[in-house]
Formats: C-alpha cells, structure tokens, sequence
C-alpha cells in the first residue's frame, strides 16, 4: 500500500465527514436533522423537515462525497481493492463524521455515488431496485436495505473485483438501519408521503 493510497482514504473519509444535511438545513434556515424528525441526517429527513429543494441538494451533495473521492483515485490509478475500500472510508466518514461529533447518517446516497464511477450499469439496477421498492411500499429505509443488499451479488455479476468491499459497505450500511429495521417488523416506520414531495 503506497502513500498515495493511504493519503486517498484520508480524504475520501475527511470529505464524507462534511454533513451536507445539516449544512444544508442551516442555510435554509431548518432545524438540525439530528434532533428533528427521524434524527438521521441524511435527504430523506431534511425531505420531511423542508421539502424537495433541501433535500434535493443533499442528495447531490451526499452522492458527490462518494463519487469525488473514488473518481480521483481511478485517475491516480489506485489499485482496484483499494479503489474499492476508497468508497468504504467515505461512507464511513458519513456515518461517523469527525466535523459533527461522529454523529452523522447512514451513507446510502454517499455509497451510491462512491458505486457510480465503478459502472454505470450498476448504479442504474439499483436506482431501478430502489425506486421500484419505494413505488411500492413508500418506505424509504426498506428501498435503501433492499438495494444495499442485492448491492454485492450484483457486483459480484459485473464486477466481482469489487464484491467483497461493496459486501463490507452493504453490511454497515444495514447495520445503520438496524433500527428502522426493527421499526419495520412493529409495523411504526414512517412512509415517503405526497405532502412531503408537493413541497
């Protein structure tokens, strides 16, 4: 392992660490996501707390801290394993940001977008996954736990260089939702509602 790859997992981790949803919420003028609804800072709160722009631009800004850090080291020409664990130290600055006290968010849009520059093909079968599971039960965390789950065997089809990291990201991702999981089985997850995509 070379310097430069060490250097990368530095940075992939220090920019997941910048929480767009709560910066976000300040510029806007909302309320902290940590303390608010879900407590999850992350779009799908700050969707619930301000509606469609907020939120939309968290998105954004989550899906580049993923995307960013991966780009660059595929042009560094950081091997792929390591390119791979690249993604994984972003999502976990999301997760455990050092700049908010490592309180931060699940790093579902991060992970999607560390996924990106590994293929294309790949971010459109689970952006199919997890629309489709969205479209049909309304539940945001099940369409993220869905889509992160089938997220290593469908690398594993396409390419299985990066199964066993993306299976590593899969897992703690899942293990952010553990519990939304449990507020699955009782029945008390809070729905994706027209009132919030209106705003």
């Amino acid at each position: 392992m070379t310097a430069l790859t060490i250097l990368m997992f530095a940075s992939a981790y220090l920019l997941g660490s910048i929480s767009s949803a709560i910066l976000v919420c300040q510029l806007f003028g909302l309320a902290d996501p940590r303390e608010t609804g879900s407590g999850n800072p992350g779009a799908t709160n700050v969707l619930r707390i301000g509606g469609k722009l907020p939120a939309s631009l968290v998105l954004i800004l989550d899906i580049l801290k993923g995307t960013i850090p991966v780009y660059a080291s595929y042009h560094l020409e950081i091997e792929p394993i390591y390119l791979a664990f690249v993604a994984v130290f972003a999502c976990l600055g999301h997760m455990l940001p050092l700049f908010f006290h490592f309180s931060g968010g699940k790093a579902v849009a991060t992970a999607f977008g560390a996924i990106l520059p590994l293929g294309l093909e790949l971010a459109a079968l689970l952006i199919l996954t997890w629309g489709l599971v969205i479209y049909l039960t309304k539940y945001s965390s099940l369409a993220a736990i869905v889509s992160v789950c089938i997220a290593p065997f469908l690398t594993m089809l396409i390419k299985p260089e990066f199964a066993i990291p993306v299976g590593i990201l899969s897992a703690l991702i899942v293990f952010r939702h553990k519990d939304n999981i449990v507020r699955l089985m009782r029945g008390h997850e809070s729905k994706i509602t027209l009132k919030n995509l209106s705003r």
